[in-house]
C-alpha cells in the first residue's frame, strides 16, 4: 500500500486528482467512484479541470434503497449536484435503489460491471471499516447485494436527513469482490473519525470484521489521508 499524507481535504483532493489524470493519459476508460464527503475535494478538482470525460464510464460504488434517482438524498442526486452535471461522462451507472426487487437490481448491476470493468476505483471508508455500503461481516468475495446498514452507519447518515426516521436502513452495495477487480484503487480518509479504520485497514490483520482489510490484498493500493486519519498508523 502507498500512503500519502496531505495537510487537508484540499490537498487530498489535488493528491487524488493527480492520480486519476494520470491514469486517464495512461488509457483508462472506467472509474469507479464513490459518495459522501471524502471525494468531494476530488470531484471539485475534477470539475475545474480542463479534463473530458465525454469517453469515460463510471460506475458508483452503491445507492439507498427506495431512494428515488431525484431523491436530493439519494446518491444518483450527488453525483449529479458534484460532478456529472458540470462534466458529464459517458456513460454513468449507480445501482437503482428505486427497484425493489432486489434480485434483480443487483444482478443488472454485476452485469454492468462486467461489462465496464473498472481501471481506477476511489473509495471513501466509514469508521468502522466499511467500504462502499459493505459493513463488518461481509465476504470478501462478495457481488453486487441488497445490505442493512448498521448502526453506526445510521447514525453517521443522520446529519444529511430531516429526521432519523427518514436515513435508508437498506442499500444495494457492489460487492468487496468486484471493489478488489478494480485495476487500480485510491481511498481517502479525512479525521481522527477514521484513524482506526485506517490503522485496522493497513496494519491490522486481514479480516471480515475491518472490510477495508481486504485491500492488503489488493496489488495497487493508494490511500490518500490528513493526520488525523494518520494518527495511530504503525
Amino acid at each position: 500500500m502507498n500512503i500519502i499524507k496531505v495537510k487537508n481535504t484540499e490537498m487530498g483532493g489535488k493528491e487524488a486528482f493527480k492520480l486519476v489524470k494520470e491514469d486517464l493519459e495512461n488509457g483508462a476508460k472506467v472509474l469507479g467512484l464513490a459518495t459522501g464527503s471524502s471525494p468531494i475535494t476530488l470531484y471539485n478538482e475534477m470539475t475545474s479541470s480542463d479534463l473530458d470525460f465525454s469517453n469515460i464510464t463510471s460506475v458508483n460504488l452503491d445507492e439507498y434503497v427506495g431512494l428515488d434517482a431525484d431523491n436530493e438524498q439519494s446518491y444518483h442526486y450527488f453525483m449529479k449536484d458534484h460532478l456529472f452535471n458540470k462534466k458529464p461522462f459517458k456513460n454513468s451507472y449507480v445501482p437503482d435503489g428505486s427497484n425493489p426487487d432486489a434480485e434483480a437490481a443487483t444482478k443488472e448491476y454485476d452485469k454492468i460491471i462486467e461489462e465496464n470493468p473498472i481501471d481506477l476505483q476511489i473509495l471513501g471508508i466509514g469508521r468502522n471499516g466499511h467500504i462502499g455500503f459493505n459493513e463488518p461481516g461481509s465476504p470478501f468475495d462478495g457481488t453486487t447485494r441488497k445490505v442493512g446498514l448498521t448502526e453506526s452507519t445510521i447514525e453517521a447518515n443522520t446529519r444529511f436527513f430531516e429526521d432519523e426516521k427518514d436515513v435508508p436502513r437498506f442499500a444495494y452495495s457492489m460487492g468487496i469482490g468486484s471493489i478488489m477487480k478494480a485495476k487500480k484503487i485510491i481511498l481517502l480518509a479525512y479525521g481522527e473519525a477514521k484513524a482506526d479504520a485506517i490503522a485496522a485497514t493497513v496494519d491490522g490483520p486481514v479480516t471480515e470484521d475491518c472490510p477495508a482489510s481486504a485491500l492488503q490484498n489488493h496489488p495497487d493500493v493508494t490511500i490518500i489521508v490528513d493526520d488525523a486519519a494518520a494518527s495511530k498508523l504503525k
